[in-house]
């Protein structure tokens, strides 16, 4: 094979890569799957979503983001709300707000009655959001733990806040029993197929967008600043502005995947978008493989699938399970289990060469 041939190899492998996903996923699964599966598969792909950002922010940037289940829950709270404005009708408030309160329904809730403003919102919210934080952080030179650190704080304060406001958002309980789905009955099967292959194509449009960003000018600028910030620095650009168009970008994914994760999973609540849920996020792309190209998304899938099938398993034990697969996969293998064709390879090649 010659080297010319090899190097479109190695460009457009990652493109074979997506449609190969999109045919699992959008043909294979719903043909092979029961409704609940699917359901579950759902879910799993909206975590896929917000980890392909994280593995843009942390694989390429170097940025530890221990928060984004922030952005999950702007994105996702954003969503319940219209979706619980749609089944209370065109006057109505939600069922919470009679439950827990008087029933008057606060300002800032009217606007969700739209869908052209709650998917404006989804996207804004969280640009804005990160960009506010980021640019708080980045120019001010903090980086690593620090970093991690804030991000953190952040999930806990947000979450804090979810809980202390029932009578805004649902408190601890959350936003749930969703009937429709802009117009669509998601008691209806059909619909709720609908909106998982919606999610799909959702998870497709952000990886081909992270392939093009790893391929850009920026993307260069990201890892070099990840390895030689200084060094970027030097040359004349600036690192802050850098890290921050990928901290924003990797904000908005989250969100994406949050505000599809209300109608398949049929709730959000402050449990969705913790610190916790932030850790388990992080988790499932260091188990892919932060610094592959479809190591986020698929460890994403995989450890949704994990925690489901342990928990039906071994419903007290699950977690202990879980850890422990985290750990060993640490230890062996640092880059990912999507690093573990390389490995393969190369010991091959040693035998080989022996």
């Amino acid at each position: 094979m010659s080297p010319k041939t090899l190097s479109l190899l190695r460009t457009f492998a990652p493109l074979l890569g997506i449609a190969a996903l999109a045919v699992v996923m959008l043909v294979v699964a719903p043909a092979v799957l029961s409704p609940f599966r699917l359901n579950s598969l759902g879910k799993y792909t909206c975590w896929a979503i917000a980890a392909v950002g994280i593995g843009l922010a942390w694989g390429r940037g170097g940025m530890l983001v221990l928060g984004q289940g922030v952005f999950f829950g702007l994105g996702g709270y954003s969503m319940a709300m219209h979706l619980k404005l749609e089944a209370a009708g065109p006057d109505g408030v939600p069922d919470f707000m009679l439950l827990y309160g008087d029933g008057t329904m606060p300002a800032f809730w009217e606007p969700f009655r739209s869908g052209p403003f709650t998917i404006f919102a989804i996207l804004a919210l969280p640009a804005i959001a990160a960009t506010v934080l980021g640019w708080a952080i980045f120019k001010r030179r903090v980086k690593g733990a620090y970093f991690a650190i804030l991000t953190q704080a952040m999930a806990v304060v947000f979450a804090t806040l979810l809980v202390a406001t029932i009578q805004e958002t649902g408190g601890f309980n959350g936003l749930n029993q969703f009937t429709q789905f802009f117009g669509y009955n998601l008691y209806d099967p059909v619909n709720k197929q609908m909106v998982y292959s919606i999610t799909v194509v959702l998870l497709i449009v952000c990886l081909l967008i992270v392939w093009q960003l790893y391929r850009s000018r920026f993307g260069e600028l990201l890892v070099a600043t990840r390895d030689a910030e200084e060094r970027v620095r030097f040359l004349g650009h600036d690192p802050a502005n850098i890290k921050l168009v990928a901290f924003v970008v990797a904000a908005m994914m989250a969100s994406v995947g949050g505000a599809m994760f209300a109608p398949i999973a049929g709730i959000i609540s402050p449990s969705d978008v913790d610190a916790t849920a932030s850790i388990f996020l992080i988790a499932g792309v260091a188990l892919g493989g932060r610094a592959l190209f479809l190591g986020p998304a698929l460890g994403a899938l995989t450890v949704g699938y994990g925690r489901t099938s342990l928990s039906e398993a071994f419903p007290n034990q699950w977690t202990y399970f879980l850890g422990a697969m985290f750990i060993v996969v640490i230890l062996l293998l640092p880059r990912g289990v999507g690093d573990l064709p390389r490995l393969v390879r190369s010991a091959l090649d040693r035998r080989t060469s022996a």
